[in-house]
C-alpha cells in the first residue's frame, strides 16, 4: 500500500493546498461548511458507512476494530460506490475527505485502506 496515491483530511482542514481530486465520502455533508468553501470533485455519500454502522460505532475508539470488521464487509457489498471511488483513484490522486473529529479511527481510515488494496490487486 506504500505506492497508493489516496490520502484522507478532514472535511474542515483547508484544502486549499492539496493536489488531485477531492472526494468527500461522508453519509451526510459536514455542518458549517459550505460547497463552496469545500470544492469537493465529488460526493460520494453512498460509499458511508451504513447509518446502523455509523450510530452503533459512535467514534468510540474501543470499537474501532468491531467497526473496521463490519465497515470492510459493508464495502464488498457495496460494488457500485467503491467503483465510483476507484475511478477517480485510477485517474489520480485523491483526497478522501470526512467530517469526524478523530484523524484515526474513522470510515476514511478503512476505506482508503480498501481502495488501496483494490487498487493493489489489480496490477
Amino acid at each position: 500500500m506504500a505506492d497508493c496515491d489516496v490520502n484522507i483530511a478532514r472535511a474542515y482542514d483547508d484544502t486549499g493546498n492539496l493536489s488531485g481530486a477531492l472526494i468527500l465520502v461522508d453519509g451526510i455533508w459536514p455542518r458549517g461548511v459550505s460547497k463552496k468553501d469545500l470544492a469537493a470533485d465529488d460526493w460520494i455519500k453512498e460509499v458511508a458507512p451504513s447509518d446502523n454502522l455509523r450510530k452503533w460505532f459512535d467514534h468510540d475508539p474501543d470499537k474501532w476494530g468491531e467497526f473496521r470488521k463490519r465497515y470492510r464487509e459493508e464495502l464488498e457489498n457495496n460494488e457500485d460506490a467503491v467503483e465510483r471511488c476507484l475511478d477517480w483513484c485510477r485517474e489520480g490522486k485523491v483526497t478522501l475527505l470526512y467530517g469526524a473529529k478523530d484523524r484515526e479511527h474513522n470510515q476514511a481510515v478503512v476505506l482508503r485502506d480498501h481502495l488501496c488494496t483494490r487498487l493493489e490487486q489489480e496490477e
